[in-house]
């Protein structure tokens, strides 16, 4: 695997890290700006719809620039977002942060994937998606254990000072390690636009939004889960979290072994199993074993799914740069809705378990996705047999 897919996948790390890493913040912000635990979460959504915008708009508007600069000039609006944010006065401010750095973040996705197929080859897709997208499960290890313990101690504007850090390491490494003959033709509008004219793209990017929406809706709120329903001391949660980031690195790179191969089982399964795994999550929340396992679970069929999405989406498309960015939006839709829903029923009442019964409901929606393909398969084959049985 080239060297430049892993820079591109801590890049990919450090963006994810800044969208999720409020999740082991909410404490803190709630306190200083006197909100709840819901608007602290509904500054995932914003991010989210920040990324939905973003994409396809700015992958648009850069499309005279070669990839490679595009994704240096995305670092560094970046960069701006996340001092905007270590340094908000007022919440408004800090979502107005958070939609900056989404913009950029957005744009970034489908640039750096487009770049990393273009490096590897469509016959190691699957695996270059993986180390890709291990940048967001590689977050779920270290950045929501990480971001916790950084607001216990030095406040929560300091990790938007760090992750600003990263960033700039980011573009340096860009500006070293990715190679000339990474750089892919600009946008051509004319060509990508064809694709998008597919009724079955259309179906994976409806599928990859309910995917990621059940997942994200599940995680947004585990903090107060863990420590208000379970019973969890807050000293406890980094440690929830980090065993819930290491359940994502695992599944991640099973999924990302066998995407190429084996892309709607794997799809069909994982969404069967996390319908499963957050209605009885919802279900056991107060009790600490259960709780365990269930971010256990979530972990491991969750956010993995990625590589398989990817794969999905690539196998019906040009591979274009618009294409995998209103991928980016598509999955970014789920995210906004989903911790929304979360937020609204914790709001009218419904307790800590709205957002989990929430995402599974998003889940087996996500399932119900994907029964057009299978019956298209079915069909194909049913009429098969029909022309071997006439057949002389």
């Amino acid at each position: 695997m080239p060297f430049a897919v892993y820079v591109l996948g801590v890049a990919i790390f450090t963006l994810n890290t800044t969208e999720i890493m409020v999740a082991g913040l909410i404490p803190g912000i709630a306190s200083e700006f006197g909100v709840s635990v819901a608007a602290v979460g509904y500054l995932i959504s914003i991010f989210a719809v920040g990324m939905v915008v973003g994409g396809p708009s700015l992958t648009i508007a850069m499309r005279e620039l070669p990839p490679k600069r595009s994704l240096i000039w995305l670092l560094v609006v970046f960069v701006i977002g996340q001092m905007i944010a270590a340094l908000a006065p007022s919440y408004w401010v800090l979502a107005v942060a958070r939609v900056v750095t989404a913009l950029a973040a957005s744009a970034f996705f489908g640039v750096a994937a487009a770049v990393c197929v273009q490096l590897v080859g469509a016959e190691h897709r699957g695996r270059a998606m993986s180390v890709l997208y291990g940048g967001l499960t590689i977050a779920q290890v270290v950045s929501l254990p990480a971001a916790s313990l950084i607001e216990q101690h030095l406040g929560w504007r300091a990790s938007f000072w760090i992750v600003g850090a990263l960033a700039l390491v980011c573009i340096v490494a860009v500006v070293l390690k990715v190679p000339a003959r990474g750089e892919t033709q600009t946008l051509d509008l004319p060509t990508e636009i064809p694709a998008l004219r597919s009724g079955r793209l259309w179906g994976a990017y409806a599928t990859n939004a309910l995917v990621i929406g059940a997942a994200v809706t599940g995680f947004t709120y585990l903090s107060p889960i863990f420590t208000d329903a379970g019973g969890f001391s807050r000293s406890t949660v980094p440690v929830l979290f980090a065993v819930y980031g290491l359940a994502t690195v695992v599944g991640n790179a099973v999924v990302g072994r066998y995407a190429d191969r084996y892309t709607k089982p794997i799809l069909v399964g994982g969404l069967t199993a996390l319908t499963l795994v957050l209605a009885g999550f919802a279900l056991t929340l107060t009790h600490q074993v259960p709780v365990i396992v269930a971010t256990v679970l979530l972990g491991l069929i969750g956010l993995p799914l990625n590589p398989a999405m990817a794969t999905r989406v690539m196998a019906l498309s040009n591979n274009g740069t618009l294409v995998n960015s209103l991928n980016g939006s598509a999955i970014n839709v789920g995210v906004a809705i989903g911790p929304w829903l979360g937020g609204l029923g914790i709001s009218a009442g419904h307790g800590l378990s709205a957002p989990l019964w929430s995402g599974a409901v998003m889940a087996f929606l996500g399932l119900l996705t994907l029964t057009p393909d299978f019956r298209k398969r079915t069909g194909a084959r049913h009429e098969g047999r029909q022309e071997v049985r006439v057949t002389p």
